[in-house]
């Protein structure tokens, strides 16, 4: 008879903290991209967060040795990831993300039927991206006028609406694009955006052929299944609901997924505080105790976006002042012990900067001098020299 593992929730979160370069900082030679691959990804919506959430994940990494990862070595991209959102990945697992993200079935578009397009439109758009792309960097306008020439005049009409704006029909398959390899984020032009081709995987310094990264998966079910491992690896024990909840993906979808790969053998069941969950097969150690430590994680962390269930997350008062109607990340939070504790915002002016922290637990003097490091550490990121206030935060969350 088969014995079902029983995982407790300071199992689980220590695990998931110490693979997460939480429990204590990854040492000077440990690569940007290995940091960010440990992570399953670094949201980036905005940059300096991100280099916020590398960076106090290792002893010495600045700001600007995650720019050199993304701009001179490309070990890193930033595209569109989990959710349809902007996030830095290693480059040498494009391939890997590519075919997992690809596989998850489209929703029902939000969009009237006059707005919207087609799937066979969509194809063409993302085609026409890849193609204009390819050696280049354009900026959305000019991206918008070798679409329209390679498809038609229908992929520029003004008629999606967002921010106060209309945006070209085009855009809704932006993010699409991104998931399929065709199209990545290039260096800035000014103040405006710019996108390129991904570099060919293995030109910057990564596998050879389309399956590096992938632990020898090959086409797409493979790769999902890979994919699925590795998000166990980094945020489990976890059921289908919270996969799918990371992912932004059909629940019925994920949950067909695991029951496939369950059956395959690829991942086992576990009793999780009581719940029926999943790991993946054969990685079902986990330590002793809970995690240890007072860390500083900035707006839209991986750890506290994938980090699930979120109740036991963000305890008692966190999940009312730390969530923004139950949506995690919209605060930089204090993590204590592997729990959300308390909110914080730095405000910078030139090279100095004051962090404000808001605890909602006591702390220990070893946690209050451990904070102060923390800090310490966040200004030595940003290139700044930082000063703890200890003190209610008035900045609201993030949108």
């Amino acid at each position: 008879m088969m014995t079902t593992s029983m995982i407790t929730w300071d199992a689980a979160s220590a695990r998931r903290a110490e693979r997460q370069f939480l429990t204590g900082p990854t040492g000077s030679g440990t690569p940007v991209a290995e940091v960010v691959g440990a992570m399953m990804g670094a949201h980036a919506q905005v940059m300096s967060a991100a280099e916020v959430s590398v960076g106090v994940r290792t002893s010495t990494l600045t700001r600007a040795d995650v720019r050199a990862a993304l701009w001179d070595e490309r070990s890193l991209i930033k595209t569109y990831g989990p959710r349809g959102t902007v996030h830095l990945l290693p480059a040498r697992e494009l391939p890997l993300w590519s075919a997992a993200l690809t596989a998850i079935p489209s929703g029902p578009s939000p969009f009237p039927p006059d707005v919207r397009l087609s799937e066979e439109q969509a194809a063409q758009v993302v085609a026409a991206i890849g193609e204009a792309l390819e050696n280049r960097c354009l900026t959305l306008d000019e991206l918008t006028e070798e679409i329209v020439a390679r498809t038609g005049p229908w992929a520029g009409d003004r008629v999606m609406p967002a921010f106060q704006d209309m945006w070209p029909r085009w855009r809704q398959v932006l993010h699409r694009a991104g998931w399929a390899g065709t199209l990545c984020f290039g260096p800035n032009r000014g103040r405006k955006a710019t996108y390129t081709r991904p570099p060919v995987a293995g030109a910057a310094g990564g596998g050879t052929d389309g399956a590096s990264g992938t632990d020898g998966a090959s086409g797409t079910d493979g790769a999902l299944g890979t994919f699925v491992r590795r998000y166990l690896g980094a945020y489990g024990p976890a059921t289908p609901q919270h996969f799918a909840k990371w992912l932004a993906a059909p629940t019925g979808w994920a949950g067909t997924v695991f029951r496939e790969l369950a059956a395959a053998g690829d991942i086992e069941e576990v009793d999780f505080e009581g719940t029926r969950a999943w790991a993946a097969a054969g990685d079902t150690e986990f330590p002793d105790g809970p995690p240890r430590g007072v860390r500083l994680l900035p707006y839209f962390d991986a750890y506290v976006i994938a980090g699930q269930p979120r109740e036991r997350l963000f305890p008692g008062a966190a999940y009312e002042r730390a969530l923004a109607g139950g949506q995690a990340g919209n605060y930089p939070v204090l993590l204590v012990d592997g729990v959300v504790a308390g909110v914080w915002h730095q405000r910078r002016q030139g090279r100095r900067t004051t962090v404000t922290v808001e605890p909602l637990v006591r702390l220990t003097a070893r946690q209050e001098r451990e904070l102060g490091e923390q800090v310490e550490r966040v200004g030595e990121v940003l290139e700044a020299t930082a000063e703890l206030v200890v003190g209610e935060v008035k900045v609201g969350p993030h949108a």
